[in-house]
């Protein structure tokens, strides 16, 4: 990826407390989630260690949200039903 092209997708890369606004999802969550879906949900990294989340970090938060939250799926569900999605996209 050249230099300009990841210039722009940080440029879109928002901070945890923003991902948090934007998503209605509590921070210490977001961090949990991270972990727990760490090949699903991976924020790039500043210099300093701080998390922004892309465009597709946010769909990913939002549809994490809807299958544990709305639809009521355990940890071990949401990742299963991931897993399939990205095979599936293979």
């Amino acid at each position: 990826m050249s230099n300009i092209s990841r210039t722009k997708r940080s440029e879109q890369a928002v901070s945890i407390s923003a991902a948090s606004h934007i998503t209605g999802i509590e921070i210490h969550t977001l961090r949990y989630w991270e972990r727990e879906f760490a090949e699903f949900l991976a924020p790039l990294r500043t210099m300093g260690g701080q998390r922004r989340f892309r465009p597709e970090d946010i769909q990913t938060i939002f549809l994490l949200k809807r299958l544990l939250r709305d639809e009521m799926y355990s940890i071990a569900g949401a990742r299963k039903y991931l897993l399939s999605r990205s095979r599936e996209a293979a």
